[in-house]
């Protein structure tokens, strides 16, 4: 395998060390389902929680037990997940054309609503990242509950290059 397909040694994996990021492992499933899956030229993830070391840093509702820095770190976190979830299904993160739609949820407290400030955290790290390939169409919506009681979580679907 090529240091580009083994995650090493790309323009992307250059911007990550440079942004003093590291892609984490992918984080395992809770249930039945795969963490990314290809459909042609598209990769959608499955939603990721932020995950670091197989635990949640924070639990709790956004607005009561989270606040909206904090959740806005860990959709930062959920969006890392998301692109090493990427990264496990096309092995080079330099085949990524652009990020197509990102849908991010956040677990609120009834008042809570700054969704949008808080999935601005995944926004902001795949622009960081991508640069320009990094601007996405995007959906953030408050829920009751998440997996695990996670404050955030983020899904990406992106295109890759031929």
């Amino acid at each position: 395998m090529s240091a580009a397909a083994d995650g090493a040694g790309g323009a992307v994996d250059a911007r990550l060390a440079e942004l003093g990021l590291t892609l984490p492992e992918v984080v395992p499933p809770l249930a039945a389902y795969q963490p990314a899956v290809v459909s042609g030229r598209y990769v959608f993830t499955a939603g990721q929680l932020p995950m670091v070391d197989g635990k949640l840093p924070l639990t709790g509702k956004v607005g009561a037990e989270v606040t909206a820095e904090e959740a806005k770190d860990l959709a930062r976190t959920c969006a890392l997940n998301a692109l090493a979830a990427v990264r496990s299904v096309v092995g080079d993160l330099d085949r990524i054309a652009r990020v197509v739609k990102v849908v991010g949820f956040v677990a609120s407290a009834p008042d809570f609503t700054g969704q949008p400030g808080v999935v601005n955290g995944a926004s902001e790290l795949l622009g960081d990242v991508l640069g320009e390939k990094g601007v996405h169409a995007r959906s953030a919506v408050g829920v009751a509950v998440l997996p695990l009681d996670a404050p955030v979580e983020v899904e990406i679907q992106v295109e890759l290059t031929d």
